[in-house]
Order: structure tokens, then C-alpha cells, then sequence
């Protein structure tokens, strides 16, 4: 596979577990790749939000532009959100449903990681991607770590990333493999909440991020009552 990288491949090269090859956070991970695509497609200027924030009412996400998307991937999610206005949450369950086998075999065909199958416990099949490729990711990890670390002004695509992977709760987890190794700290932390809630880029994209970010806490938050009460 040629052409440029997509923010939801990067994003999931950074929540795979480079030796093992699974996924950080996976109960959040449908949320965290839908909000990369929706990310991507505000960056287009092909996503906006419409309405107000309120104690009884959301804003909702708008399909806007007309004409074929880049990539196929972008173009399935447009067409979904084109299909009807949806609050944040609702929208990145819908975009990013199944979206990790997917964006995976992209990685895969790329070369960047490797497919590995394999019985858990000797009876429960399941499919691992470790590393096969590391330059692509750990050029990404600079990137963060100099925002991070360094004090460095992200991009607005580098600060979509931090984000994501901040309302996952799983920013610390996919800096794990970083070569020099990143000593996790409070800071670090409290840096990567500040991207999480700040305007970073153009407007549709700062919105993109805030709403993306809000509706994957919201979704990590639920599973973990879920699993407190089941528990």
C-alpha cells in the first residue's frame, strides 16, 4: 500500500503494544479511531458541529463539501455521517465499529506491523500485530515528545493524537516503546490534558478534537462503571 498515512493509522500503530501487538485501552479503541477519522475529515473542512452545548442538548456532527475524499476510509465515514446528524458519541460508535481489523490490515500492508494468529490458553483463537517496521511510529513518538517533554507547539495533527489517546487513558501506554525511554510524570500528564482541552489548528478542527475527546472519556468512563458494578 502507497500514499500518505492517515491520523487513524498513526493512531493505531501508537495503541499497539509494539511486542506484543495488542491494543491499549481496547474497550475505548472504536471511539478512539472513529474520533481519528473524524479528526481527519475536520481537517478536510468535510465535518462540522451544529448547535449549542447545553444542560439539556449536545452539539451534533454535519457532513459538509461535496465531491470524493482521498481515501476510502474517509469517504465511509463521511458518507455515515451524511447520513444523518449524530451527537460525538453516537457517531464515533458508528465510525469507528469494527475500524481497528481494518485500519490493522492497512498497517499490515504497509508493512509496519505483522499479523500473528495464535489459541490464548491454548483454546480461544486470537490475531496479534506486533512491530515489524518501528521508523514510521517512533518518528510520530519525536514528535509527541518534543510537545510533551520539550515544551514544543503541536500541529494540529500532532496535537489531535495526544489528545485521542489522552481521553483513552491509554497516552502513557502507547509511549511505553519510545527509544529513549520517556520517564512518565505529572507533567507529562497534565500536558497531555491541556492539548486534550485546548484549541490547536483551525476551529472545525479544534472542535473536532474537543468533541472527539469528550465522547471517547465518556465512553471509557461508562465501561469502567459497567465493569465496577458487574464486578
Amino acid at each position: 500500500m502507497t500514499g500518505q498515512m492517515l491520523l487513524v493509522e498513526d493512531l493505531m500503530l501508537l495503541i499497539l503494544d509494539d511486542r506484543k501487538g495488542t491494543a491499549a485501552g481496547y474497550n475505548a479503541v472504536q471511539y478512539m479511531l472513529g474520533g481519528g477519522l473524524l479528526v481527519e475529515l475536520a481537517m478536510l473542512e468535510r465535518v462540522t458541529q451544529e448547535g449549542e452545548k447545553t444542560l439539556l442538548s449536545r452539539p451534533y456532527i454535519v457532513a459538509t463539501g461535496e465531491g470524493p475524499l482521498p481515501d476510502p476510509l474517509l469517504q465511509q465515514a463521511w458518507d455515515t455521517i451524511a447520513e444523518k446528524p449524530r451527537g460525538a458519541q453516537s457517531m464515533l460508535a458508528r465510525i469507528g465499529k469494527g475500524l481497528h481489523k481494518t485500519v490493522a490490515a492497512r498497517l499490515v500492508d504497509r508493512g509496519l506491523v505483522r499479523e500473528e494468529k495464535r489459541q490464548w490458553l491454548g483454546v480461544f483463537p486470537q490475531t496479534t500485530h506486533p512491530a515489524a517496521d518501528p521508523a514510521r511510529e517512533a518518528a510520530v513518538r519525536r514528535e509527541i515528545r518534543a510537545v510533551l517533554a520539550d515544551g514544543a507547539q503541536p500541529d494540529p495533527r500532532t496535537a489531535a493524537l495526544i489528545a485521542l489517546l489522552s481521553a483513552g487513558g491509554v497516552l502513557k501506554a502507547s509511549l511505553r516503546d519510545m527509544d529513549p525511554p520517556l520517564r512518565w510524570s505529572g507533567d507529562i500528564r497534565r500536558r497531555g490534558k491541556e492539548i486534550q482541552d485546548g484549541d490547536w489548528g483551525a476551529q472545525a478542527v479544534s472542535d473536532a478534537v474537543k468533541a472527539a475527546a469528550a465522547a471517547i472519556a465518556a465512553s471509557t468512563a461508562a465501561v469502567s462503571a459497567a465493569a465496577a458494578v458487574s464486578g
